[in-house]
């Protein structure tokens, strides 16, 4: 699976501080939990590649 390829899953996915300051993602789909910590300054370079990705898109749509 690419990140072009689509698949009809739904997950939930939460954001948010741990009680050990890291940063979680953490994505639950079909039964399947999976907590990503990050330290804060990785979670930096994350939400910068997010928001990258979205101007990116915005691009793509305007052509």
């Amino acid at each position: 699976m690419g990140i072009n390829s689509e698949r009809d899953i739904e997950a939930n996915m939460q954001i948010g501080p741990t009680d050990l300051g890291m940063v979680r993602i953490f994505i639950e789909a079909n039964g399947v939990e999976v907590p990503m910590d990050f330290e804060p300054e990785e979670a930096d370079e994350i939400a910068d590649e997010i928001k990258a990705a979205a101007m990116a898109a915005r691009a793509i749509k305007k052509r």
